[in-house]
């Protein structure tokens, strides 16, 4: 039973650094779209290929451009945010029991 354990372990922590790399990104996103960046950079189309599918089905759900004010950025890390304290901490907790 332990190695069930030590897989959520090592499952949780994972998607943990994988969700905080993917909040930096939307962070950096965010703060892209206030400067003009050269659009063939590759930094920023990368960035922009991660992010955008996620944001896109944000902005298509829920009506979350307010005066010109794009939200959906903040939604997605609230959301990245409940994440990471409610299922990554039940993975750790299921994990701790099963050691």
């Amino acid at each position: 039973m332990f190695v069930l354990g030590y897989f959520l372990m090592a499952f949780a922590r994972v998607l943990d650094v994988i969700l905080f790399f993917f909040m930096i990104a939307i962070i950096a996103r965010a703060i892209l779209s206030w400067v003009s960046p050269d659009p063939y950079n590759p930094i920023v189309r990368f960035i922009n290929n991660i992010t955008e599918p996620l944001l896109y089905h944000i902005r298509r759900r829920l009506p979350v451009v307010f005066g010109g004010i794009d939200f959906s950025p903040v939604i997605v890390i609230l959301m990245i945010m409940f994440i990471q304290e409610f299922l990554i901490k039940s993975l750790l907790r299921i994990a701790q029991t099963l050691l």
